[in-house]
């Protein structure tokens, strides 16, 4: 049960990170000279929210399984 409640509340920090590094990115593009690196800052909370959502999706039919 700690496990769930700890990758719910990663799963929500992980959405505010990864909304300030859009807003970064937006704010990158009005640059005249963009960075590479800034384009990419987005891709590795992007990526873990991924993961945490899928295993958010499927933990309540794994838990409808287990239990019969």
């Amino acid at each position: 049960m700690i496990w769930n409640m700890w990758v719910r509340q990663t799963h929500r920090w992980l959405s505010i990170v990864f909304t300030v590094a859009v807003i970064i990115n937006i704010v990158a593009l009005a640059q005249k000279e963009q960075a590479v690196w800034v384009g990419l800052l987005a891709l590795l909370p992007l990526v873990l929210l991924m993961l945490t959502g899928l295993y958010l999706f499927v933990l309540p039919y794994a838990t409808k399984w287990r239990c019969g």
